[in-house]
Formats: C-alpha cells, sequence, structure tokens
C-alpha cells in the first residue's frame, strides 16, 4: 500500500514521505532523508489522508537503502 507518512526526528525534523511494503509488522519508507539515519534508531510516524486521525506509531530503524529510504519495525505500545 502506497500512503503518505509524516515521519519525526531529530536529525531532520519532520518529513513527508510515502510507504511501500506496509505490513502488520512495519513499513518501508521512501525518502532520501531516511539514510540520514541507522538501523536501530526511533522515529515516530503517522500516515496521513486518512479520513480519520491515524495514531502517530513509533517504529525502529531495521534497515537503510541509501538513497530510497528506510525499513521500519513498528513498535508496541505498552
Amino acid at each position: 500500500m502506497r500512503a503518505q507518512i509524516k515521519i519525526w526526528h531529530a536529525s531532520f525534523g519532520e518529513l513527508t514521505a510515502h510507504t511501500k511494503d506496509l505490513s502488520d509488522g512495519g513499513v518501508f519508507v521512501e525518502h532520501p532523508y531516511m539514510a540520514r539515519l541507522q538501523p536501530g534508531d526511533e522515529v515516530q510516524g503517522q500516515v496521513q489522508g486518512m479520513p480519520f486521525a491515524a495514531p502517530v506509531l513509533r517504529m525502529t530503524v531495521q534497515r537503510i537503502v541509501a538513497g530510497e529510504g528506510a525499513g521500519m519495525q513498528f513498535l508496541d505500545e505498552d
């Protein structure tokens, strides 16, 4: 599923990117700035354009693809 997603991280602030390969466990986020992150970094993300306010999710970076984006795993909320 391809959707707009807003991502927050201290290294770049806030950016709007696109999702790719969205699943129950995680998502690949397409944006060149995502290559500034390292595996293990935590970000927050919120899908945009939904007919309701989507939740802000915590995610951790699993892998980086230079120039393309980052694969993220959703973190469980306790």
